[in-house]
């Protein structure tokens, strides 16, 4: 992908051009019943008169748990949703923000790309308009800044949405989802928008909805497209990205409507691994160990291919294979000379410093598309048929030693009738049926046995004695090659029954039955299979889940709930492949569980809203887990969040969250597989030893305690403010404070606390809107840990200093 496929701005103008056109060419006058249905997205008003002008407030149904329309005050779960002026508000561009307004939100570092969220500790998923989405732990970053509507939700997904995993999942609903509310606009409304910012941020977008019609029939439709290219306080890294998002909705009849549009996003840049050569001095004060690798390049082509790898580590002395249990036990002894460091020394690394190579890329084209039919049988009968497709092609290449390259798609079908049922005066039901099909189709390759991330000095201009020949440069020497598909059926059913006024029981199930299919493409792998090893894989497994909540409105607005849940959960890679050792093995499809007691209330009519809740979430199945996407893991805690209109000028929210994680496989098999750091291997005082090489070894579990996850700080609260001055100026700030954490398993090194201050100052009126935003306001130096469990005790991700960015928007 180059620079020339980016929206200019004469194309953008081109897409207003195409909405007005819409609009002129289809509009008609609005009879008195539709102007009637005219809604203003921006603002809410409470019964107390106060207006909440982000939409705080938990007034408006939320389909993406249960899809009965409840409210998040009214459904049993832990849910957090985030309006777009929220976003706008507080700046919130990506995944790793959400930590301002929802508890447990908080993730670690997938090299630097928020793809998806870890929800309490542990992967989460991404869903589009309430359907899963193909998977994405660090493909690309998920462009949430495009969205209307957030939710994060904590916990499995509902029988309704299929197997998902058990941390919890963000679902959002894209800005073109205001066709909803478009089709009854008197007449086309849109924004033109431009945001710069620190490090050459250069973001521009443009957005028009309005009413139309095909024939006859009346139809809104929304269209957004995005384009940014930026640099980034990284070196050598960048952003060029384009986004086009469009929606339509369609009434065939009094009773039949269509709901149809699609996303394509397509994404330029790098993954960002941050430090290597990890000690406890380096984050303390920023010292690091400098040095030069002994070379490994034969044919002086200036990388290091597989084969000359392999030819170097013939000519070791040492007869160690660098695998040590515990890693502790390793000495000098056990090195060999050809892993040390030349003129090894020290210098400062600033935090700009990073793994990334002029060379490095990662490309992702991603396509979605929607069609959704709704039809209203009576005023209790609904039938609704909900068609998604998504493709997603991706190469990802890091020279350090680390190659992918992703061709997936999955088609959706499911089908709800949803119906009330009204037992008696006292009693009554509302009920989901849901047949549904899903199909998976992946090609996903990747190498990782040469990675070798302290080889290289970040101190010195990138240079080739590190550079490795990748498997996607070559189309060959993979570590894996996998292809395949799996076909899920479905059956699920949910049931909401409101006894008397105060009493609510929902209970659910869902029956699957999953087509598994996978091969090893054995002729790309550098390592041929050993004998025995399984190269092809067909199997048919089956899962059940189920939900059971209950909850009662108690007086003074209090509303206790109780939900416990078992989940079915595909065990998926990168790309949504599915290994064949799990497919034999019986554990492509695993289980988990959840308990769950909180509480959800309103006061001061409806002014303040509060939730809070205790949960444990447990992937059941040790043996099933990938190691990137999913881990096996027992998450428990508490969280609470607050949202209070204080009066017509003052908002605030506040969220907090107590999280401690457990390696459930690491606990069960005593020991955890990971690549060793300078603190791991206390028997060797000098690493510039071994940094020309790679060490690795199992660190010993002994206990529960042993066993806890890093790089998730048990600890974190937050809190928001919004001051509106009248006249259209507004003044926001927020804080978040993380507890100190380990970067890896082995807790050898500690990553200090933190708290974070963000500020912004914003005036509006009916066509105009600047603000200025400043994040790291104190200019905090603090770090997020990177797969803690695999490559904590080497590598580390500091975080942005204090950095800007001012928006200029028109609306007509």
């Amino acid at each position: 992908m180059t620079t020339n496929t980016r929206f200019k701005y004469k194309e953008l103008a081109l897409i207003i051009g195409l909405g007005c056109g819409l609009a002129s060419a289809g509009a008609v006058a609005q009879d008195e019943e539709t102007e009637e249905e005219s809604v203003d997205l921006g603002t809410y008003t409470t019964e107390g008169s106060v207006e909440d002008t982000m939409g705080l407030m938990p007034t408006e149904p939320v389909e993406s748990v249960f899809g009965f329309g409840k409210t998040l005050l009214e459904t049993p779960r832990g849910v957090t949703s985030v309006s777009a002026s929220m976003m706008d508000s507080f700046n919130i561009t990506d995944i790793d923000d959400l930590v301002l307004i929802a508890p447990g939100s908080f993730t670690q570092s997938f090299f630097g790309v928020a793809g998806s969220l870890d929800v309490r500790g542990t992967p989460g998923e991404v869903y589009f308009r309430g359907v899963r989405r193909v998977n994405n732990p660090g493909n690309y970053p998920t462009p949430i800044g495009a969205s209307d509507r957030i939710d994060v939700v904590r916990g499995p997904a509902s029988p309704i949405y299929g197997p998902s995993k058990i941390g919890g999942y963000l679902n959002f609903e894209p800005k073109s989802a205001r066709a909803e509310t478009g089709q009854f606009l008197s007449e086309p409304t849109g924004e033109l928008s431009i945001t710069r910012g620190s490090w050459d941020k250069n973001v521009l977008t443009a957005e028009v909805g309005g009413p139309a019609s095909v024939g006859d029939k009346p139809m809104g439709y929304y269209i957004y497209a995005e384009t940014e290219n930026s640099g980034s306080y990284y070196q050598n890294s960048h952003t060029d990205q384009n986004i086009l998002q469009a929606s339509f909705n369609l009434d065939i009849s009094a009773d039949t409507r269509f709901e149809f549009g699609g996303m394509y996003h397509e994404f330029d840049g790098n993954q960002v691994a941050g430090w290597n050569r990890l000690t406890q001095e380096l984050i303390d004060s920023g010292t690091y160990i400098t040095g030069t690798a002994q070379p490994v390049d034969l044919n002086g082509d200036g990388y290091n291919s597989p084969d000359e790898y392999d030819t170097w580590k013939e000519t070791f002395q040492s007869t160690s294979n660098n695998f040590f249990v515990p890693a502790s036990a390793a000495t000098e002894a056990d090195l060999d000379p050809a892993w040390a460091l030349e003129n090894p020394g020290t210098t400062k690394l600033d935090g700009s410093q990073v793994m990334v190579a002029p060379e490095d890329k990662l490309i992702t084209t991603v396509e979605t598309l929607y069609f959704d039919v709704i039809h209203s049988v009576n005023s209790n009968f609904t039938i609704t048929n909900k068609t998604f497709y998504e493709s997603l092609e991706n190469i990802n290449e890091n020279l350090y030693g680390f190659s992918q390259k992703v061709d997936t798609y999955a088609f959706e079908n499911q089908t709800i009738f949803a119906f009330d049922v009204a037992h008696s005066d006292s009693i009554q039901g509302s009920y989901q049926i849901s047949p549904s099909i899903r199909y998976t189709d992946f090609e996903q390759a990747d190498e990782f046995d040469y990675e070798y991330f302290d080889r290289r000095d970040l101190s010195q201009p990138i240079a080739g004695a590190d550079d490795m020949l990748l498997a996607t440069m070559t189309d060959s020497d993979y570590s894996g090659y996998l292809v395949g598909d799996h076909l899920d059926y479905g059956l699920a059913f949910l049931a909401d029954y409101s006894l008397g006024e105060k009493l609510d029981v929902l209970l659910g199930a869902r029956y699957d039955s999953v087509e598994f299919n996978t091969d090893v493409v054995t002729e790309k792998l550098h390592v041929p299979p050993a004998e025995g090893d399984i190269t092809s894989a067909s199997e048919t497994d089956d899962g059940i889940s189920w939900t059971a909540s209950i909850s009662y409105e108690l007086p003074f607005g209090i509303t206790p709930y109780v939900t416990v849940s078992e989940q079915a959960t595909i065990i998926m890679g990168q790309g949504s492949e599915v290994v064949p050792e799990l497919i034999v093995g019986g554990d492509a499809l695993a289980e988990s569980e959840l308990e769950e007691v909180g509480f959800k209330g309103s006061f001061f009519d409806d002014r303040l809203y509060t939730a809070g809740a205790w949960f444990t979430q447990t992937r059941t199945n040790y043996s099933a887990q990938d190691l990137v996407s999913n881990n096996t893991t027992e998450s428990e805690g508490y969280e609470l969040e607050a949202r209070f209109l204080v009066t017509d000028s003052f908002t605030l929210t506040a969220a907090l969250t107590h999280v401690e994680v457990v390696n459930l496989t690491a606990l069960e098999n005593g020991t955890q597989f990971g690549f060793q750091g300078a603190e791991d291997l206390t028997g060797i005082d000098d690493p510039s030893l071994f940094y020309g090489y790679v060490m690795q070894g199992l660190t010993l579990v002994n206990s529960e305690e042993d066993a806890k996850k890093a790089g998730i700080p048990e600890n974190m609260f937050s809190v928001t403010g919004a001051y509106e001055f009248g006249d259209g100026y507004r003044f926001t700030a927020s804080a978040v404070h993380a507890d100190s954490t380990f970067t890896g398993f082995s807790k050898a090194v500690e990553l200090p606390s933190y708290t974070l201050l963000n500020a912004g100052l914003s005036y509006s009126n009916d066509s105009w809107s600047v603000s200025a935003q400043v994040k790291n306001l104190t200019d905090e130096t603090y770090f997020r840990a990177n797969f803690p469990d695999l490559f904590g005790g080497t590598i580390v991700l500091p975080e942005l200093p204090r950095h800007y960015s001012v928006s200029l928007a028109y609306k007509f």
